[in-house]
């Protein structure tokens, strides 16, 4: 017995089909606001599993120069930047100075706009000057599994 699909069944089908995949392909991982995502989410949707994150992004809007410590306590040892997450100006330089502790470091953007050597060595430092408004993701490449990661808002 052949059955004859008809044509709001086949419409159907395929709008069921089609709303499936494109559900399963939108979750995030955070490395691009989307059009409605806040600044805020987008951070906390990125820092989701980074331990020394509670949710606080420290307001520097004020400062021309921001220090982030790159091998601070967090996440099982001396896998954490502190701070986690800032907020900038625009023309604000933020350094990044190693602490020496939890092996090799580095500070690598998500959308590949700045990226660090690896270091190990304490008072090692690079820094970045956030000229434009955005959400800035990054991680430390050889510890992204402990959930080192950090972000940067410049409003």
């Amino acid at each position: 017995m052949t059955r004859d699909m008809g044509r709001r069944t086949f419409l159907g089908a395929t709008v069921a089909t089609t709303a499936g995949l494109l559900a399963g392909c939108s979750s995030s991982d955070g490395s691009t606001p989307t059009a409605t995502e806040s600044p805020q989410q987008a951070v906390d949707q990125y820092l989701n599993e980074t331990s020394n994150y509670d949710g606080t992004i420290q307001d520097e809007t004020d400062s021309d120069s921001v220090t982030v410590d790159v091998g601070a306590e967090g996440n099982g040892g001396a896998f954490a930047f502190a701070p986690p997450a800032i907020r900038v100006s625009p023309g604000t330089t933020v350094t990044w100075v190693w602490t020496g502790n939890g092996n090799g470091h580095n500070v690598v953007h998500e959308q590949g706009d700045f990226e660090s050597e690896q270091s190990t060595e304490a008072g090692y430092e690079f820094d970045h000057t956030f000229e434009s408004a955005g959400t800035y993701l990054y991680y430390c490449a050889p510890h992204l599994g402990f959930g080192m990661r950090g972000a940067v808002i410049v409003e």
